[in-house]
């Protein structure tokens, strides 16, 4: 996959972590980054909205009652609210990328879940993003009904 896909992936997951965080709506908050994206002279820093970021936030959106349910009830052990704010919205990504985005091969959503994992979360996450997502994968057929 390309490092414009990977760089609008993490930026969905950002956006995904902000909102979760802040405790508003990921809609609002893609809204936010998309106007200070376009604003005549951004700061510095201000990243770029891409298309595929906000169609993978659009996504999450669309889903996001589903997707948790299947985080809540795949996790064992965990429930949402005890999971790290990063670990929950990489899964919550994920999860949305593999099942319901076609054009992505599930193999590239799971490395690059964990890539992400590595980068902003704990020593444990990325095993426990890969195993949840791999299960998920192992199930899709039936998730998707």
């Amino acid at each position: 996959m390309s490092a414009a896909r990977s760089k609008a992936r993490t930026r969905a997951f950002q956006i995904l972590f902000e909102a979760d965080h802040r405790g508003v709506d990921p809609l609002s908050v893609l809204a936010d980054w998309v106007a200070r994206a376009r604003e005549p002279k951004p700061d510095e820093g201000v990243p770029q909205v891409a298309e595929y970021t906000m169609q993978l936030v659009e996504g999450y959106v669309q889903h996001a009652r589903r997707i948790d349910e299947l985080i809540s009830s795949y996790a064992v052990g965990w429930t949402l609210d005890r999971m790290p704010v990063v670990d929950r919205n990489v899964l919550r990504l994920g999860a949305y990328e593999l099942i319901w985005e076609d054009g992505v091969p599930d193999a590239v959503v799971l490395d690059e879940s964990v890539e992400i994992a590595k980068e902003y979360s704990t020593d444990d996450s990325p095993g426990f993003v890969n195993g949840l997502l791999a299960r998920f994968q192992e199930n899709k057929a039936s998730i998707r009904r």
